[in-house]
């Protein structure tokens, strides 16, 4: 009897401190894929890329275009904001060393229904200068073959194919070009520089203020949306009224307007709708894009009940406004300090909009 409680007591303490473990893994990272396994296990030699769809770039690579090379492949997908801070590091890494025998492969493996357009992902890699080549993963059959369950995530193989280092997440950027120069200079490169690039993010690829990012990545489709708090009730895949409450809680979004939530996305059928949402964080992202229509859609949006002036983002001028021309993420506020508690709204003065996720930095 003693034996059977020691080991329940056992059991417990095991269980508890599980769930209260951090996961190191996930840290900085906002996007988890819906087709994750239960456990992570990292291929040892580089996969095969033969699941892409199509290629940006290149010619389609095989295993023995990269053989003797240091390969980096980078898992991006072109709305998320930590690819989009990751982005001018890996630039800059390919251009640093590339001559010294480094190759980067970015696979774009979508998130949302409108990343698996090829065209679509073509024109966003022209946008951000992505000149490195791409390997189109509509299917995620590569993201399969690697087992992977990040954006962004990159693994760096030796020229021998063996993978020998992977990052998920944003940060450990002079690690990572540790690494890389190590694996250049075992294959055989000389003059392999030891310095790590400078990369200052301008605009949307700026670093985050992690210090005062009290607000997290926030999904408006209900298939992984929280904190709604509408004065009505959702109503999944059908139009609805939805009335907002004058104030909200830290987090909490809500909407006003003519709109049908669905699964990945919340659409407006009338125009005037809007959405609110109570934040802390210097930045405020939206991940959004005109309905299949694909017309414009104008748009404002006030901070507190007022214009955002000089904390207004990239996608809009001092008076709040802005217009949605394709779908991508719109930088919409950019405050500087003191930050605090703010009441971000949004109003859509055309109808047609689809609003994907909201974001934080």
């Amino acid at each position: 009897m003693i034996a059977n409680r020691l080991l329940l007591i056992a059991i417990l303490v095991i269980a508890i401190g599980a769930a209260f473990a951090p996961l190191a893994e996930e840290k900085n990272v906002s996007e988890q894929s819906l087709f994750a396994t239960d456990e992570f296990d990292a291929p040892d030699a580089l996969p095969s890329f033969a699941g892409a769809t199509g290629w940006i770039n290149t010619q389609p690579l095989t295993a023995a275009d990269l053989r003797g090379k240091v390969v980096l492949v980078e898992f991006w997908t072109y709305s998320c904001i930590n690819w989009l801070r990751t982005e001018p590091y890996v630039r800059a890494w390919a251009e640093k060393y590339r001559d010294k025998g480094l190759v980067v492969v970015g696979v774009h493996s979508p998130e949302f229904a409108f990343e698996k357009d090829g065209e679509n992902v073509r024109l966003a890699a022209k946008k951000l200068s992505v000149d490195y080549p791409i390997a189109i993963d509509s299917g995620h059959s590569v993201w399969r073959a690697f087992n992977n369950r990040y954006w962004p995530a990159i693994y760096v193989a030796d020229a021998e194919g063996r993978i020998r280092y992977h990052q998920f997440g944003e940060g450990n950027y002079e690690k990572t070009e540790a690494v890389i120069q190590q694996l250049l200079t075992e294959a055989g490169a000389t003059g392999v520089a030891h310095d790590p690039v400078v990369v200052e993010g301008r605009g949307i690829e700026a670093a985050p203020d992690w210090g005062d990012v009290l607000s997290g990545e926030t999904y408006l489709g209900y298939q992984r949306t929280e904190n709604f708090t509408s004065l009505d009730r959702a109503v999944l895949e059908k139009a609805h009224y939805y009335n907002s409450p004058s104030r909200l809680r830290l987090n909490q979004w809500s909407l006003s307007g003519d709109w049908t939530i669905g699964a990945e996305a919340i659409a407006l059928n009338q125009a005037k709708g809007s959405i609110t949402y109570r934040f802390h964080a210097r930045d405020l992202h939206l991940v959004m894009g005109p309905a299949s229509s694909g017309a414009p859609v104008r748009f404002r949006i006030l901070i507190d009940g007022l214009p955002p002036g000089g904390a207004h983002g990239i996608d809009v001028d001092e008076q709040g406004y802005g217009t949605i021309t394709e779908p991508r993420l719109y930088q919409l506020v950019r405050q500087t300090r003191p930050i605090v508690d703010r009441q971000f709204e949004i109003e859509f003065l055309d109808r047609g909009v689809e609003a994907f996720s909201i974001t934080f930095g």
